[in-house]
């Protein structure tokens, strides 16, 4: 996208949303860490277990380290963080290697987020068409009773 008004106003909503999404993840991170991850509503072979355990973790800590990686880039390249008009992170001055973590951070984790989405949709897909047990129901917020659960 060429440098203009346009491309400053969609980054400047990116980064606030980004710090946004990174306060709720970090509360989301503690409440799973308390509650504990769901048990699995159908068994599978251990390495479809291990590979959604994988997926799983790797998805809630992308919603850490890619706005992280986003607050090093802008930090490490002597920017300040307007956070949607609420507060702003101010500048620290040039940094290079934490604009550089941040950078590769970002642009590879974004990568490899896009294959764990297509794995949890993968998965998602197999519960629903294959298991059709409630793990599709509990993953929008319904409530699955035992019954359902083992079905």
């Amino acid at each position: 996208m060429p440098k203009g008004e346009a491309k400053s106003a969609l980054i400047w909503w990116h980064k606030g949303l980004g710090v946004a999404i990174l306060a709720f993840a970090l509360w989301r991170l503690g409440w799973r860490l308390i509650e504990g991850f769901p048990v699995a509503l159908s068994h599978a072979p251990a390495w479809q277990e291990r590979i959604a355990g994988f997926t799983h973790g790797f998805l809630l800590l992308g919603t850490l380290f890619m706005p992280a990686s986003g607050v090093m880039m802008s930090l490490g390249s002597s920017l300040s963080n307007d956070v949607l008009g609420l507060f702003t992170i101010p500048a620290i001055g040039k940094v290079a290697w934490l604009d550089q973590a941040g950078h590769v951070i970002h642009g590879l984790g974004s990568k490899l987020l896009i294959a764990a989405i297509v794995l949890q949709v993968a998965g998602t897909l197999k519960h629903r068409i294959f298991d059709k047990d409630g793990t599709l129901a509990r993953m929008t917020g319904r409530r699955v009773s035992d019954r359902a659960q083992r079905a």
